[in-house]
């Protein structure tokens, strides 16, 4: 009789054992699920703010075009640059490239701005680059955003025990989205009345 309790007690704690482990494991699976979803929603909300940039730097060379028509090499830069970022659509850290070039055109484009006193004062000009400037901060705080939640994602795909879940479950290591300082290095508008 002791024998067969033993046997039943060995038995409820092997069943014990194994439903603790495949609760963990699911639960830690849709943790994974949870966090994959909070960076592509993240992914979505960068990706909408680069779009925003996007449909403003057209409007921008066209209004540095009537100012500074002779600076045709700085206008194209942007507009190759502009073309390139939209064409993207890789992984975060392959479009970040694009997105460098397309930075760094505008920093030059903001730039004409001091050489060019009346595109300095024009009022279009300037609450274009203020609206780039907003728009610059909103992809730099949806940015902070996707990253952070790839960062956490990261760590639980490389730390134990959810490292076995993640291999089990196919979750890789997502790429962090890293540009450069923006526009604000520009500085903000400057208009003289």
């Amino acid at each position: 009789m002791v024998r067969s309790l033993r046997r039943v007690i060995v038995v409820w704690v092997v069943v014990a054992v194994v439903v603790l482990v495949a609760l963990a494991t699911w639960l830690s699976y849709n943790r994974f699920v949870r966090q994959r979803q909070l960076i592509d929603n993240a992914w979505a909300n960068v990706d909408t703010e680069l779009r925003r940039r996007y449909d403003l730097v057209p409007n921008l060379v066209e209004t540095v075009k009537g100012y500074a028509a002779h600076e045709r090499a700085t206008l194209e830069a942007v507009v190759q640059a502009r073309q390139a970022a939209v064409a993207a659509t890789g992984a975060p850290d392959e479009q970040a490239v694009q997105e460098n070039v397309l930075v760094d055109a505008l920093r030059q484009l903001l730039a004409l701005r001091e050489a060019y006193p009346d595109l300095k004062a024009n009022e279009r000009f300037a609450d274009l680059q203020r609206e780039l400037v907003v728009t610059e901060d909103r992809i730099q705080a949806a940015r902070r955003l996707y990253n952070a939640n790839v960062r956490d994602y990261d760590t639980r795909v490389e730390s134990f025990p959810s490292m076995i879940v993640a291999a089990l479950g196919h979750f890789e290591k997502r790429p962090f989205f890293e540009v450069e300082p923006t526009v604000r290095d520009a500085g903000a508008p400057n208009v003289a009345l």
